[in-house]
């Protein structure tokens, strides 16, 4: 037995890292092929992608192994895997910047390409008192559930704590299906000059953390179900919960400048 005279968690070799790596390099590679019209694009984009999927499910596996049955994930580490998460939701805060950035930039000073006027001739905008105000709500509404959540599970409270992930997993599937619905309803595409693109690229971005949210979501259920959690111990549900609080806040700025202010 190893005397360990520290807090620090020293990683085992793990195949992980460099398997995802390869894998991610697929997913770029099929992706550009697949758009150019390159054959085995698309089946090199799939395949990448159901590796990714795949390594992140064994690697996920082995966090939790070390922080639920090995007691790894002490005082110390929980600390370092908090400003992990803090710096990566930073990160995510820049990338949706540059497509506020780009809607701006385009929408304050419209150019003669576009007629001069925001939004472009020829534009049908979404009306933001439908299906976006209720998005909005649907959204709000799943904050409040997954605040409960993390009462609940602070307080000790496990059935409370499954009630309310299933009501936020529940409201977040709700909200894809109504923006995949006005996807489909919308009268413009991504090809539809500059608004087009910045519409889609900055709500799409959007669906796809939502889906990833959910999904995240669905794993703090499976381990709350499982008894991982404890009133102490739960970071694995906390970095969850504040991933999805920043979907919710990102949205509120998509709501209130795309939807409402940009056709205004």
């Amino acid at each position: 037995m190893v005397d360990k005279r520290h807090t620090f968690h020293l990683i085992d070799p793990s195949p992980w890292p460099l398997l995802a790596a390869f894998s991610l390099l697929g997913v770029t590679s099929g992706l550009v092929m697949w758009f150019h019209g390159y054959s085995g694009g698309l089946q090199l984009f799939l395949g990448s992608f159901a590796g990714v999927v795949t390594i992140m499910m064994f690697w996920f596996r082995d966090i939790i192994r070390e922080g639920t049955y090995q007691g790894m994930h002490t005082v110390l580490v929980q600390k370092g895997l908090r400003m992990g998460m803090v710096l990566f939701i930073t990160s995510e805060i820049m990338f949706f910047f540059s497509f506020f950035w780009a809607f701006f930039h385009s929408s304050l000073c419209p150019t003669i390409e576009i007629g001069s006027v925001w939004p472009p001739l020829g534009i049908q905008v979404l009306n933001p008192w439908q299906v976006p105000l209720l998005n909005t709500l649907i959204l709000l509404l799943s904050g409040v559930t997954v605040t409960w959540a993390h009462h609940a599970i602070v307080a000790g409270q496990r059935s409370q704590a499954i009630q309310s992930l299933v009501a936020t997993i529940f409201l977040g599937l709700i909200f894809t299906a109504c923006q995949a619905y006005e996807y489909v309803e919308a009268a413009f595409t991504i090809a539809d000059s500059v608004y087009g693109s910045t519409f889609y690229m900055a709500t799409g971005f959007h669906g796809v953390h939502v889906i990833v949210g959910t999904l995240l979501l669905c794993g703090a259920l499976y381990r709350v179900v499982s008894n991982h959690f404890t009133r102490e111990h739960h970071f694995g549900f906390e970095s969850a919960a504040w991933y999805w609080h920043f979907v919710d806040v990102v949205w509120l700025f998509l709501f209130v400048t795309i939807y409402w202010w940009g056709n205004a």
